[in-house]
């Protein structure tokens, strides 16, 4: 098993303006592709306006067919491409769970 992490930090001031986005525009082609995500956050203390999301992926090789067939998608690019203006700095980490994780 696979979670991966992905964190944007958003241009202050943006972070509803980047999530109304998504939910109307991202989420549809987004959840097509790499299904239901274990879950979307805001940053409430440390580093504000950030956006956190983590996704669950079996295999490394099931994480690049999904995102392979999202990055394919024109409506995605388009998507990125317009909402990626609100975004600052974007950090990804792959984590994989020890042996006595609950989640594996």
């Amino acid at each position: 098993m696979i979670l991966e992490e992905r964190t944007y930090t958003i241009i202050p001031g943006q972070v509803k303006e980047y999530l109304d986005m998504y939910e109307k525009e991202g989420k549809p082609i987004h959840w097509k592709y790499l299904g239901t995500p274990v879950g979307w956050f805001v940053s409430e203390t440390g580093v504000i306006n950030q956006v956190v999301h983590l996704w669950r992926y079996e295999t490394m090789t099931e994480r690049e067919e999904k995102r392979a067939a999202l990055y394919n998608d024109p409506a995605w690019n388009d998507y990125r491409r317009r909402a990626g203006i609100r975004i600052q700095h974007q950090e990804n980490r792959l984590l994989r769970p020890v042996s006595f994780s609950p989640m594996k």
